[in-house]
């Protein structure tokens, strides 16, 4: 999986589940670093091209470079621009329409991404029979509640800016993860930065001990994403970890997990019963609010963000 930015975040998400539900090997990788480290690809490996507009340098680049290399390099784009020169480079593609997308930062395009490569995984999943017929209805289920959820975690709006009020005097932010979370915290992280000009990071969350942990005191928000998952023991180990240190946090937890506000720890469950597929695009959605409500509130531009430009289309 190639990509940039937002859609490089989904794409680490998609190998969470490739390799988790299929068995089936993936890389991820940064499109402006990959053209440029010959890398080996052999040829029986489907490329995957994520790009909202279709015209991200770096990513055409990239695949400029395989297809010299083996014209018969199969790619897939998954893309928000039918159009685009993405499209009309891959053999094969998959349209997310999400409609256009009028904000520099990505957010709609972001989930229907996700949405796409749970596709994907449902279609090698059938055709190379790495699926049961139950595990195939058990996901597309779960994907037509998607909206629904969405919806719900809407609802939660005015609570996130209540927490974003606690964030806006901030200077610096660290997001936490685990699993197919992590890449949603460094997405959360990357809209925070994006759109609030606060200086945000992301770190899988048992990384705390390596280093980041040196930064934790009360002038460090953390921010952790807490689904009811195999991981949440040690999830709760690494809160603890934030607490003990004078750090305040920040949950968006599962209703399920019990998770309860005391002092300088903020707990907000914003969905519940969602899977191993569903979760990331739910658990996504209030971290985008959080973004935007810190910046409504520091007054910065949330749909033409300083420096920036919707498609990258220079190097």
């Amino acid at each position: 999986i190639i990509a940039c930015g937002t859609s490089y975040h989904a794409g680490m998400v998609a190998r969470y589940w490739l390799e988790d539900i299929l068995r089936l090997p993936c890389d991820v990788e940064v499109a402006s670093e990959f053209h440029y480290r010959n890398p080996v690809v052999s040829s029986d490996t489907l490329v995957v091209a994520l790009s909202q507009s279709g015209e991200t340098a770096d990513t055409l680049a990239a695949l400029r470079m395989l297809k010299a290399r083996d014209p018969g390099q199969p790619i897939l784009a998954i893309c928000n621009a039918p159009e685009s020169a993405l499209v009309r480079m891959a053999d094969l593609v998959l349209i997310t329409r999400a409609g256009p997308e009028i904000s520099v930062a990505s957010t709609k395009a972001f989930s229907t991404q996700l949405v796409g490569l749970a596709l994907l995984l449902l279609a090698i999943g059938r055709v190379q029979k790495r699926l049961t017929e139950e595990e195939q209805k058990r996901i597309v289920n779960g994907l037509t509640k998607v909206p629904g959820r969405v919806q719900d975690a809407l609802l939660h709006g005015e609570r996130v800016r209540e927490l974003a009020e606690l964030l806006v005097e901030k200077e610096h932010a660290l997001f936490l993860g685990r699993g197919p979370m992590y890449p949603i915290a460094m997405e959360g992280a990357l809209k925070l930065k994006e759109i609030s000009y606060i200086h945000a990071e992301a770190y899988p969350a048992g990384e705390l001990k390596h280093g980041p942990l040196a930064l934790i005191d009360e002038d460090m928000p953390v921010i952790t994403i807490a689904p009811q998952d195999e991981l949440l023991d040690k999830l709760k180990s690494n809160i603890a970890e934030v607490s003990a240190r004078g750090g305040e946090l920040f949950v968006f937890a599962d209703e399920r997990n019990q998770m309860r506000s005391e002092d300088f720890i903020h707990v907000l469950p914003v969905t519940s019963n969602v899977g191993r597929i569903s979760a990331p695009i739910i658990f996504n959605i209030p971290l985008q609010l959080l973004a935007y409500h810190v910046a409504v509130m520091k007054g910065t531009d949330v749909d033409q963000p300083r420096n920036l430009a919707k498609s990258v289309t220079v190097e």
